[in-house]
């Protein structure tokens, strides 16, 4: 006589893995040769491969034509969407492929965000000295909460507007995909968010230095701004550097110390929601990976790693970036995003002039004579 546990304490996560990741008993791809079952683990890899690989591919794409000439201005997450919407309203999606890219769109995402963390130091916070500290986190607060408040009054959707409030405060791209792990937008408003913040960060890389010219700006003075309000680091690089090594270096050093505020921020999305009495779509998890963003930073700080480590994190974490970027843009449908109207652009727009203007006017009160 066997003894074994009872069906009611078989482990339900497994069952769920099982009832996902093979097939029902008499369809032949349930079969592997000799008539013998496949493993739970080699279905859910075939039934993953397919999106997963086509994500991973337009990741890999999006990489290589940031490299020509005029895209060097587009980070590969960007590209990446815009290569997935490209596909997804063209040609379509196959439905074989939609748990793969579900997939893509999370463990990659997570990945990627720790490995960010590799790129950055605490001591950075101290190069930059103190009233350019002030400056990026006043005008940083204070973007963020206009923005809240203004997406009230002319009726944004609330998800929707704290994407585009955490986009334009930290650091683009990469702060969007962040925050949705707690304010699980639609996919269609994430790509909405990425698509505004683009063209705004794009137009304002474009005028930021002729501006400054015209304001008689100092490299360094000029190098803070653009990291200060500036949208996405690519971005803050190439306008900040049009001006001198001076200014780009300076401007890089206050992009990163934005990016440094990812992680409180997205802590503290779930209280700001909780407080405008924003319904969850469902129970808003704990977003763990950036604990890991935060550990990464403080291990990189006291005990600085070798520099091909730090290379190859650099690579990889945008890389992985991209693949979920790829994800979101192939699960979108336009004619969703044109339902979303103008009042969403509206408010990047606003919220855009609005960090131009508070970080100057920071600039001008802590930082000049």
């Amino acid at each position: 006589m066997t003894v074994g546990p009872p069906p009611k304490v078989v482990d339900k996560a497994i069952a769920r893995v099982l009832s996902k990741s093979q097939t029902v008993e008499g369809d032949p791809g349930h079969l592997g040769p000799g008539g013998v079952p496949k493993p739970f683990w080699l279905g859910t890899i075939q039934r993953l491969l397919p999106g997963v690989l086509l994500a991973v591919g337009i990741a890999i794409a999006a990489t290589l034509l940031r490299m020509m000439p005029g895209l060097s201005i587009f980070s590969a997450m960007i590209l990446s969407a815009v290569i997935g919407m490209g596909i997804r309203n063209l040609f379509g999606r196959r439905e074989s492929m939609r748990p793969g890219i579900a997939f893509s769109m999370r463990l990659p995402l997570r990945a990627g965000i720790v490995l960010l963390g590799l790129q950055l130091t605490l001591w950075q916070l101290v190069s930059i000295g103190a009233e350019a500290f002030a400056v990026v986190i006043v005008s940083l607060v204070c973007t963020f909460a206009a923005m809240i408040v203004v997406g009230r009054l002319i009726k944004v959707d609330a998800r929707l507007t704290y994407l585009l409030a955490t986009g334009t405060s930290i650091c683009g791209a990469a702060a969007i995909v962040a925050a949705n792990s707690v304010v699980q937008a639609k996919d269609g408003d994430v790509v909405y968010a990425l698509g505004c913040i683009t063209v705004l960060g794009t137009i304002a890389m474009l005028i930021y230095p002729p501006l400054a010219a015209a304001l008689g700006l100092e490299p360094v003075v000029f190098g803070v701004w653009a990291g200060a309000s500036i949208h996405e680091v690519a971005q803050v690089v190439g306008a900040s550097f049009q001006y001198g090594d001076v200014a780009g270096e300076a401007g890089t050093i206050a992009k990163l110390t934005r990016v440094l505020m990812l992680a409180p921020v997205v802590l503290l999305l779930p209280l700001m929601m909780a407080r405008h009495r924003i319904e969850p779509v469902a129970r808003i998890p704990i977003p763990w990976f950036v604990f890991g963003f935060a550990a990464m930073i403080v291990i990189n700080s006291v005990m600085p790693l070798p520099a091909a480590v730090t290379a190859a994190t650099g690579r990889i974490a945008p890389l992985l970036l991209a693949v979920a970027l790829a994800a979101m843009g192939l699960e979108t449908d336009l004619r969703a995003i044109s339902a979303r109207g103008i009042r969403p652009l509206v408010l990047a727009g606003l919220g855009t002039l609005f960090i131009a203007i508070c970080s100057l006017a920071l600039i001008k009160l802590l930082m000049l004579p």
